[in-house]
């Protein structure tokens, strides 16, 4: 802490504004990862408990009924919506095949579920790959400026090149800190984005194909 409280002190706007941009930097990362792992926790059994309850259901109506109370984090109830929704008449998705209409509209309505999901990625990613080279500028700035100030004494030692460069180098520690947990957290929420990618693949592949078997069967309608 005296380190950083020194650094602070004798750094300049630069150095300052390189760690105010770092602990922003990093306060955003753990907001989102803390976020984000109650979310896609609460997805993953949703749609795990969603999908038994789904195809447990004697019917369509009472399956998107057991899905509405499970679905907290609105994960299959899109699918399930965009299985039953009718096209308007007259436009140009009216005009095409029953089947290529089930299956823009799941595929719509996947996409949507898919980036709700997906949110933060971009920020993670982002934090990992910038929050280094932000920690290094600072670095290579503290460094400049504790050189500036040992040549206006005049006279250069160990200790005084030691203590301004040890303090400077805390900004490439800190840079590293707040890059490495958003990296890990950016890996492991994309397993479980694509894992839950497949699963609603799969649900939405199922659902049209039942879906598209009880209009063969009842071609009436």
């Amino acid at each position: 802490m005296t380190g950083l409280s020194h650094l602070w002190t004798q750094g300049d706007a630069i150095s300052r504004g390189v760690a105010i941009l770092l602990l922003l930097m990093s306060i955003s990362a753990w907001v989102v990862i803390v976020w984000k792992s109650w979310l896609l926790s609460r997805a993953r059994q949703d749609l795990n408990r969603g999908v038994l309850a789904f195809w447990g259901a004697p019917d369509l109506s009472t399956a998107r009924q057991a899905v509405q109370a499970l679905d907290r984090e609105g994960v299959l109830l899109p699918l399930v919506d965009a299985a039953a929704v009718a096209s308007r008449p007259g436009t140009l998705e009216s005009q095409a095949e029953p089947e290529a209409q089930l299956t823009r509209r799941l595929r719509d309505s996947l996409h949507e579920v898919l980036a709700r999901l997906q949110v933060g990625q971009v920020l993670l990613a982002s934090v990992g790959a910038v929050s280094p080279f932000v920690g290094l500028l600072g670095t290579v700035w503290g460094i400049y400026h504790a050189m500036m100030g040992i040549s206006t004494e005049g006279s250069v030692s160990l200790d005084k090149v030691a203590g301004p460069v040890g303090e400077a180098l805390i900004m490439t520690a800190a840079g590293l800190a707040v890059a490495i947990p958003a990296v890990l957290a950016y890996n492991i929420f994309g397993k479980f984005v694509s894992a839950a990618e497949a699963d609603l693949e799969g649900f939405a592949h199922d659902l049209r194909e039942t879906i598209l078997g009880r209009r063969v069967q009842r071609p009436d309608t």
